[in-house]
């Protein structure tokens, strides 16, 4: 079992992605705990549980920084979120498949904070793209990738 844990930062997870999770559970023996405001209902086992926090902004963000510890992996598709666990020596992986990196999360924050003030301002920014077939096998792909990787700097 590796000596880190997978955060998932439920509040907006598409569903769709708990199975790709619970597969790289299965296969890693990897604990996981996904936080949210709200019940999720995942049927808890030895290496899933969840956290329901108070509802608000960000509380469950803060609760993922409070008890994760470096080296752990951070699932979530909050750039603030993402650049806490980045500083705080975790991995930070969007659902989409990217892993934020010291040397991207700065970049994101401002792309973040300049479609914020767009939106603020009226303008129609849209959103992202639904989510299809690729952005499944881009993030399972992705997720064992970062899993490996984890597995490999925490066994020296």
């Amino acid at each position: 079992m590796p000596s880190f844990k997978l955060w998932v930062d439920a509040d907006a997870l598409p569903k769709i992605y708990r199975d790709i999770i619970f597969r790289a559970s299965d296969r890693y023996q990897l604990e996981v705990i996904f936080v949210a405001n709200q019940p999720l209902g995942i049927t808890p086992s030895i290496r899933i549980r969840s956290q329901q926090v108070m509802s608000g902004a960000d509380q469950a963000d803060r609760q993922i920084v409070e008890q994760m510890q470096a080296d752990d992996i951070v699932m979530t598709q909050d750039i603030p979120l993402a650049a806490q666990v980045i500083e705080k020596g975790g991995v930070a992986l969007h659902p989409r498949g990217e892993v934020f990196t010291t040397a991207n999360i700065k970049a994101r924050l401002h792309l973040r904070d300049y479609m914020e003030t767009l939106r603020g301002a009226g303008v129609q920014t849209g959103g992202p793209p639904p989510l299809g077939e690729r952005d499944k096998r881009e993030f399972s792909s992705a997720l064992d990738q970062t899993i490996a990787k984890q597995i490999r700097k925490t066994k020296v």
